[in-house]
C-alpha cells in the first residue's frame, strides 16, 4: 500500500479532524503525543500527518508534497488553488457575513464604501457581485475594530455564534454563505494513488454520516 500524506490545519480544526479520523478507523495516538513535531507517521506505515497553517495546507496539496488536506472552505474561497475538493466534513461549521454598526445601509449614498476583512478576495467578489463600489482593507487581527474606529463602514468575516459581534455593539447586516471543513486531494495523487485515496475518502465519508 502506498503512503498517503495528509495535511491537517493546526488548531481547533486539528482536534475536530482527529476525532473524525479516529471514527474512520485511524490510530492517532502518535498525534496525541506529538509534542512539537509537525510531521507524524502513523502506525502501519500507511499514513503520515503534516500539521500546517490553513493557507499552507492548500499549497502543500496543490504542489503535491501532501496527497490529501483538511482545510476550511473559507480558506479555499479566499486563496483558491488547483486540487479536487472531494468531501464536506461538516466540521467547523460557520458562515461568512457582512457586519457593522446596527442600521448601516451599504446601498445608501453614492460614496465608495470601505470594507475591512481578513478575506479581501471574498469581500471584493461579494461587493462586486452586488454592484457596490467598495474599497477593501485587509485586517489581520480583530476586524471588529474597523467599524468601531470608523476605519470602515462594515466588515466581512466568519461568524459562528455572533457573540463577539454583539459584545462589540455590531450586528450581522447580511449573511453570505455557510462554510465548513473540506477534504481536498492533489490532482496527480488522485490518479496515482486512486485505490488508497478512494478507500480513505469512503471511510471518512462513512464517519461523517454516522456523526449526523
Amino acid at each position: 500500500m502506498q503512503l498517503i500524506r495528509i495535511a491537517l490545519t493546526k488548531g481547533r480544526l486539528e482536534e475536530q479532524t482527529a476525532r473524525l479520523l479516529e471514527r474512520a478507523g485511524m490510530d492517532l495516538a502518535a498525534l496525541r503525543e506529538k509534542g512539537r513535531r509537525l510531521i507524524i507517521p502513523l502506525p502501519g506505515g500507511c499514513f503520515e500527518l503534516v500539521l500546517a497553517k490553513a493557507a499552507d495546507v492548500l499549497t502543500y496539496v496543490e504542489r503535491g508534497v501532501c496527497d490529501v488536506g483538511v482545510v476550511g472552505r473559507d480558506t479555499i474561497l479566499e486563496h483558491g488553488g488547483s486540487f479536487y475538493e472531494v468531501l464536506d466534513l461538516r466540521l467547523g461549521t460557520c458562515r461568512f457575513a457582512v457586519a457593522g454598526l446596527p442600521g448601516t445601509d451599504l446601498s445608501a449614498g453614492h460614496e465608495k464604501k470601505v470594507i475591512a476583512s481578513k478575506y479581501p478576495n471574498v469581500a471584493a467578489a461579494h461587493f462586486r457581485q452586488r454592484g457596490i463600489d467598495a474599497e477593501i482593507i485587509k485586517i489581520e487581527g480583530s476586524v471588529e475594530l474597523a467599524p468601531l474606529l470608523h476605519l470602515a463602514h462594515a466588515i466581512v468575516d466568519i461568524v459562528e455564534s455572533g457573540r463577539t459581534l454583539r459584545e462589540n455593539g455590531l450586528a450581522v447586516l447580511e449573511e453570505l454563505m455557510p462554510v465548513s471543513a473540506r477534504m481536498i486531494v492533489n490532482t496527480t495523487a488522485m490518479k496515482l494513488k486512486k485505490h488508497e485515496i478512494g478507500a480513505l475518502i469512503d471511510s471518512v465519508a462513512r464517519a461523517v454520516e454516522e456523526d449526523i
